[in-house]
Formats: C-alpha cells, sequence, structure tokens
C-alpha cells in the first residue's frame, strides 16, 4: 500500500473478516461496506466481538500476542491484509483513539500531537507548530491550551486529554478514524463536546465507533452494526446481525435479536 495514494472516497469495505484469538474464533464471518464521510457506530452486548472487529480494521488486533485475522478489508478497493501491506502505514491512514484517553506521560502538550508527525520524519519547527495548531483546533482545543503547550499533557481533565488523543490522530491526515468507547471513562459535559466534536469530524472522515451507550449511537451516527453473541453456546462467537441506517435499527428493526438488545431484554 503506497503511503501517498489517496481518494476522495475513502470507503470500507469487510469481506468475510474472522478474527481470531489463537484457535479460537471471535467473530463469524463480517461482511459489511462502510460508507466514506459518514458515521457508523458498532453496538452491542459486552463479548459481542465490537471491538475487536474495530481493531482488525487498521491491523491492530494482529498485536495482542496470538490474535489473528482471516478475510479481507479493504480500504478504497485495496486489501489492507495483503501480503506486501506494511501495518504501519495501514496504521497512519486509520487512526484510532482509545477507550481511555491517552496522554503520553513524559511529553508535553504540543510533542502529545508532534510525536506521529516526528515519527514520520517530519521535523522542520514551523511546518511541526502549523500542523500541531491544525490539529489541536480540528480538535476544538486549542484555545483551551494554546498559552501551556509546553506543559504535561497529564495537567488536562480527562475529557481534554481525549480532545488531545483526538488531535494527536488527526495530525498524521488519516483517511479513516476508529474510536473505541471514547466517552466511556468521560462525563456528561466531556461526552456532550467529544459528541460535538465527532459530528463535525463525521463530515470529513470516514469514522467508525464502537459504543455501549446507545443513545449516543441513535444521536451521532448515520449507519449502525449490531453484534450479538450467544451466551448458551459453550464456546461463544459474536455476530453481525443487523447493518442499516440508524434510524431503521432503532425505529424498524428487522432482526429479534437487534430488538432483545435495544429493548433491553439483551445485554
Amino acid at each position: 500500500m503506497s503511503a501517498t495514494t489517496t481518494t476522495p472516497a475513502h470507503r470500507i469495505t469487510i469481506e468475510d473478516l474472522r478474527p481470531f484469538y489463537g484457535r479460537h474464533q471471535a467473530v463469524k464471518p463480517v461482511r459489511m461496506a462502510i460508507e466514506p464521510r459518514k458515521i457508523t457506530a458498532i453496538i452491542g452486548p459486552s463479548g459481542c466481538g465490537k471491538s475487536t472487529v474495530l481493531r482488525c480494521l487498521n491491523r491492530m488486533h494482529e498485536t495482542i500476542e496470538g490474535a489473528t485475522a482471516r478475510g479481507a478489508v479493504l480500504l478504497d478497493g485495496e486489501n489492507i491484509y495483503a501480503p506486501d501491506v506494511d501495518p504501519t502505514i495501514v496504521r497512519r491512514k486509520i487512526g484510532m483513539v482509545f477507550q481511555q484517553p491517552i496522554a503520553l506521560r513524559t511529553r508535553s502538550i504540543y510533542e502529545n500531537v508532534a510525536v506521529g508527525l516526528r515519527l514520520g520524519g517530519l521535523n522542520n519547527r514551523k511546518r511541526l507548530d502549523e500542523q500541531v495548531e491544525r490539529s489541536l483546533r480540528a480538535a476544538v482545543l486549542w484555545d483551551e491550551v494554546k498559552d501551556k503547550l509546553d506543559q504535561s499533557g497529564l495537567a488536562l481533565s480527562g475529557g481534554q486529554q481525549q480532545r488531545l488523543s483526538i488531535a494527536r490522530t488527526l495530525a498524521v491526515e488519516p483517511d479513516v478514524i476508529l474510536m473505541d468507547e471514547p466517552c466511556s471513562a468521560l462525563d456528561p459535559v466531556a461526552t456532550l463536546k467529544i459528541e460535538e466534536l465527532m459530528l463535525g469530524l463525521g463530515t470529513r472522515y470516514t469514522l467508525v465507533i464502537v459504543t455501549h451507550n446507545m443513545q449516543q449511537a441513535a444521536r451521532i451516527s448515520d449507519k449502525t452494526a449490531v453484534f450479538t453473541v450467544d451466551r448458551a453456546d459453550r464456546d461463544p462467537i459474536g455476530e453481525l446481525v443487523e447493518y442499516g441506517d440508524t434510524n431503521d435499527i432503532f425505529t424498524r428493526p428487522q432482526d429479534p435479536r437487534t430488538v432483545e438488545y435495544i429493548t433491553g431484554r439483551l445485554g
């Protein structure tokens, strides 16, 4: 995969994706097309494979010892699991924001954002300054930190640290942004700010979020994928049971397992 090749769509197509932990298949084959410049939410009960599937979308899954994935994930028609593809380049093109805000302990607010740029070979201070400011503005954080860029990122609140994590992801100019439970550790006020930020980013990026909060999925996403798991099975395996427009999923679900989940009978 070329690091410089881009197309305006940035569509992800998942073809028979099967994640494994050792010999255990964690999720039944997943087939879905994630639309460009939309917000796609992945919801479902604990243990159904939501985060596992999300990590497969930028090859973070295989960083876990013994974890593998079979099938294909296509970014603009190019399989990110092809043998000649460098996972590092994949992760630059498909950025990820994690559940817990990550403020790199030994780095200032400035360096928290600049770290990915430096790893990519950018060391020109003027260009770094421009990219750091642009990214912090895009994460709606610039006005809160512009006078203390040399201070530790750990001095920020939890919500600010999460926006700092988003700024770090935006700095390397990804095509797609993945978010794994980005608000689960935040208070309602900070959650609202992150949701407003996600809505803005969703007009410019292909955005995929995993959330346990169905109300959040209903509020901000264009598409929703519902996963479930059969706990009666001796060897539980997650499954994608329904995928469609968010409004349809929450008002006219087609699969009884979706109904059970969104009405609280399956959790």
